[in-house]
Parts: C-alpha cells; structure tokens; sequence
C-alpha cells in the first residue's frame, strides 16, 4: 500500500521549489564542457568568493575533524561590531533560508497567518504549507510591495509579514517612507521579517536596523551567499531584537548548523572591502549594459536594485528551453505567476554579451 495516502495531506499537494539548473548537468545533457556553459539563472557572484575567504576555507580545512563552534561565537560578534549590535542579535542559518524556517517553527500553527507580497520568494509560500499556516498573498501593483496594504491585510491571527527588500524576483524596492509607515502600524503579535539577501547591491537602502535597536519585533535576514560569493557554503545571518532572536538562536536552531569552513569563509568575506566594491562595480556596469541594450531592443524590462533583470520575452519557459539548448541558463518565472518572463542575472562583460546574442537568436527565431 503506498506511503503517501499516511504523508500529510499539505505535503503531498506541495510544489516542489526549483532551483537554478545547475552547470554539470546542463553541460551532460548537451555534450559540452562546463566552461562553454553560462549560468546566468540563480543570482551568484560572477567574480566568485573573496579572496580572503578561500584563504579561509584552505586553513578551516585543516581541522575539517573538529566539530564548529556551535555559537558561531567569532562571526556573530563581527556582525555584531558591523552593525553596533550584541551578539544576542545576531543568529546563523544554514543559508538564509534556514533562518526563514525557524521562524515559521517558533510562530506559525494551522491557526496562524503569513503575509506576503504576490510576487515574493517562493519560500514563503512554500514554509506557510509545510507548517499548515495559511499564506495570505497581497498584490504588489508594478511589482512593488504594497506595505499599506499588507498592513491592512494584518489580523489577529497574523504572526509573520515578510517584505524581501530589494524584492526576488522583480528587483524592486521599498522606499524609507513606506517602511516607515507600515512599522508605525505594525500590532505587538506580528513579526516584520525584512529579507535583505540583496542589501549591498542599491546605493541608498532603507535602514530597517533602527527597528531592532528600538527593540521592535523585527528580523532582518543577510545573506553571504550573493555579494560575498559563498553561495556553496550556505551561510546567512538574521539581526533580530533580542527577545525574537532568543526563541530562534536557543530554542528551535540545530547545533553545529553552520559548518567550521563556512563561519571561516564567511569571516573573512565579512572584512573584504575590497572584492565588495569591485562586485558592485561589475554588477553596475552589467546593469547599465543591459537597461540600454533591452531598451534598444524594445524589450520591457523591470528596473532593478539587486544583481538580476526580470525581462518579458514572451513563453518564458520556452525562451529557457531554447537558450539552454545553446548554452545560456536563465530562469524561467512561470513558478512565480510570470509565464511570459525569464529571470537573468548579471555575470561579467562577456557573459553579459554572451547571454544577450543567445536571447536575440531564440527571440528571432520566435518570430520566424
């Protein structure tokens, strides 16, 4: 007899998340080498890691026998210092996502809501269902979160509001004004989770940290996984008012969740100012290259604060399929209600080049 019919019922009708095709296996199905492969779908750091950070991971290395700190005592005190935080602030996941979930332990039960923009990370989604909470999705005209109608959309029952702040996929951000007036809203029963995995890619972000320092029940989630450019490692940090990181860093964390090389990686990223700055210059300079080549094109195309362009091409899930064919990964939006756009981040001068000739060719053959 099949187990599934014993499986919670919330479980089986769950879609799966998708991750990005990764460039093994899009290289086996075509007989290519990996390097002939761009992947320009999951919103990685074309540089790669800092270099401070693979001296790190060569020395943590070494001692690959001995068990992490299981506090994470060095990197949570950096952040800490980063940010005039306590360490009683800061927590570790295994990737920002880990820290998402922990949150849904500590605050959703099949009484409990979750709120969430239309066109938000899946996860939210994705977390609600597994924990049987019920997921209430808000509009977000022009891809931008409404946080006055999230507010509105607040009640009794609501426990979390996350606002990914710039937003994946759309790239859009909220401004100081409207944040300002959904936390001045926000009941004592609700946690505002602002989820920052692209907060070093805008010029100008909002400052939600005054929150935690005023003692609000806040959680803001980094990650290290984007501008530092440890995506394998999944290493990602809350900054949260005490009693909130409490609950989730004591009470619900498992121990030893951020390995040994990952906290070391992740340290000395944390201090490379340098391959920072030279990220952000190569994403800007990817950025300008494709807002003016789109607009060339006449392509429509969503201004963006983080590392990647949402872009209507029309079919976006036959315009993956056909850019895979020649090499090129994107990301295909139909998961997030966006048939007819794909998803690209920005790589280098020539991945950018090469992403965009693959585009026109599928696009022109479109139309033939």
């Amino acid at each position: 007899m099949p187990i599934d019919q014993y499986a919670n019922s919330f479980v089986c009708n769950l879609v799966a998340y998708e991750p990005g095709k990764p460039i093994d296996e899009t290289a086996r199905e075509l007989g290519l080498d990996p390097s002939q492969i761009v992947k320009v779908a999951s919103n990685e750091n074309p540089l790669g890691p800092s270099p401070l950070a693979k001296i790190a991971i060569r020395e943590a290395a070494e001692e690959s026998h001995i068990y992490p700190d299981g506090g994470g005592y060095r990197l949570r005190s950096a952040i800490a210092d980063s940010f005039s935080m306590d360490i009683s602030n800061v927590i570790l996941g295994n990737g920002s996502n880990e820290i998402i979930e922990l949150l849904c332990h500590t605050f959703l039960n099949r009484d409990a809501e979750l709120i969430a923009a239309e066109h938000a990370f899946v996860v939210y989604k994705l977390m609600a269902t597994l924990f049987g909470a019920k997921y209430v999705e808000v509009p977000d005209p022009g891809f931008i979160h409404d946080l006055d109608a999230m507010a509105d959309a607040i009640t009794q029952n609501t426990r979390l509001v996350f606002i990914a702040n710039p937003n994946n996929p759309t790239g859009t951000m909220v401004g100081q004004e409207a944040i300002d007036r959904f936390m001045a809203r926000l009941p004592d029963h609700v946690v505002a989770v602002f989820d920052e995995a692209y907060f070093e890619f805008p010029d100008s972000p909002p400052d939600v940290l005054k929150y935690i320092h005023q003692g609000k029940n806040v959680c803001v989630l980094r990650t290290f996984s984007k501008i530092h450019g440890l995506a394998a490692l999944r290493v990602g940090y809350g900054l949260a008012s005490k009693n909130v990181a409490t609950f989730i860093c004591q009470k619900q964390r498992q121990p030893f969740n951020v390995n040994s090389i990952a906290q070391a990686a992740a340290l000395a990223a944390l201090g490379d100012t340098d391959h920072i700055a030279k990220t952000r210059a190569v994403n800007q300079a990817g950025m300008k290259f494709y807002e003016k080549e789109l607009a060339a094109r006449g392509l429509e195309f969503v201004p963006s604060f983080a590392n990647f362009l949402l872009v209507k091409t029309g079919d976006g899930d036959q315009v993956f399929r056909d850019m895979l064919k020649q090499g090129v990964i994107v990301r295909a939006m139909s998961s997030y209600k966006l048939p007819d756009w794909v998803r690209i981040s920005i790589g280098t001068e020539a991945q950018n080049q090469r992403c965009l000739e693959v585009l026109d060719s599928v696009l022109a053959a479109a139309t033939t």
